[in-house]
């Protein structure tokens, strides 16, 4: 029996947002983060340490008999709304849910308890663009050994283990040290990707790759929209903080009427936003009606992230265009974010699909 859905915040997730915001005040200022994109080690792996080990965070959506926190997917969307409103640097949406879901998928309980225990990172390699349900490309398998290249893997660079489809139909877990990561340009300086290639590398078959690959995909893109969310909420707040101190003819630029309705209407896309990405996230918790919630969600996330990023650079003005200010970081990751796990063209599609909506036929 269907239940309804409560998309308030609980006491506990806000406890949780509390402290994952006061960690990310701590270790995650924006100065720093675009100091370490300029380096060759984009990925803070202290802050990774502090939020998997320390805070436990990276096994939120393992169940506590396989060495996780048995949460659930709303405390884990929680928490990507902060790393969303920090642009975080940390492979948490790779490995601590679409890596962990595929291995939840496959019953792995070695690779599982590593992974919710922070020691190791995974990342499943398939492309940081497939959509749910779509298909993804595979490497040859002869005995366990695997040849062949994947490209566009998200977050690989850190990876202890990688996640491998094959032709097969398996999913193989293969040591990072067994291939070779080579690094492609990426928009996003705080997700890059990265080409893998596996000559003989040698893996061991996890389950099947179909279905893991799938609810990896489907959790990912679910809470992907609670990132967006967290990143859409920082630019507007951070919009409207500069809007009042900035002057023009000794006056707040904030008090222009034309700017006004800018605001007001970028905010009521974040609300809207937030009851999207705050459905997707209770939807794949109950697995209730996931599909539906989560193609909704990517429906109209995408495009309100990409706006309010858009929005902020512009407001800014002049300090906004510097590569000091971070701004360029958080419309970077949006139109990054925009194509991750499927536009949101696909998912409209995807939606129509689901529901049984025809297209209008042509005359």
């Amino acid at each position: 029996m269907s239940t309804q859905p409560d998309l308030l915040y609980s006491e506990e997730e806000e406890a949780l947002r509390a402290a994952v915001r006061d960690l990310l005040t701590d270790h995650c200022d924006p100065s720093g983060v675009v100091a370490r994109v300029e380096s060759d080690a984009p990925h803070d792996l202290a802050l990774w340490k502090a939020l998997a080990e320390s805070m436990g965070l990276a096994g939120l959506l393992v169940p506590e008999d396989k060495g996780g926190q048995g949460a659930t997917h709303r405390e884990a969307a929680v928490v990507l709304e902060e790393l969303g409103r920090a642009v975080a640097p940390v492979p948490y949406l790779t490995s601590a849910v679409v890596a962990t879901e595929a291995l939840l998928a496959c019953g792995d309980q070695e690779l599982i308890a590593r992974l919710a225990s922070g020691r190791s990172i995974g990342a499943l390699a398939v492309g940081l663009h497939l959509a749910p349900g779509a298909a993804f490309p595979v490497v040859g398998c002869e005995n366990g050994t695997l040849h062949g290249e994947l490209t566009g893997i998200a977050d690989a660079a850190v990876a202890d283990v990688l996640l491998v489809p094959a032709g097969d139909g398996g999913l193989y877990a293969v040591d990072a040290d067994a291939v070779t990561v080579t690094g492609q340009v990426s928009l996003d300086l705080t997700r890059p990707v990265a080409t893998v290639r596996f000559d003989g590398a040698a893996g061991r078959r996890i389950g099947d790759a179909e279905p893991a690959v799938r609810r990896a995909l489907r959790a990912a893109a679910g809470l992907l929209a609670s990132e967006q969310l967290g990143l859409a909420d920082w630019t507007l707040t951070e919009t409207v903080r500069y809007l009042k101190e900035r002057k023009q003819f000794n006056r707040p630029v904030g008090g222009f009427q034309a700017l006004k309705h800018r605001l007001a209407q970028l905010w009521l896309e974040v609300v809207n936003l937030r009851a999207a990405a705050r459905n997707a996230a209770d939807a794949l918790a109950r697995d209730e009606d996931a599909d539906v919630a989560v193609a909704v969600a990517q429906a109209y996330a995408a495009p309100v992230a990409v706006h309010a990023a858009e929005e902020a650079l512009q407001l800014h003005g002049g300090i906004g265009m510097t590569w000091e200010h971070p701004v360029h970081l958080y419309l970077k990751r949006a139109k990054a974010d925009s194509i991750a796990y499927g536009t949101a063209g696909a998912h409209r599609e995807a939606l129509a699909h689901l529901v049984d909506l025809e297209a209008p036929q042509a005359p």
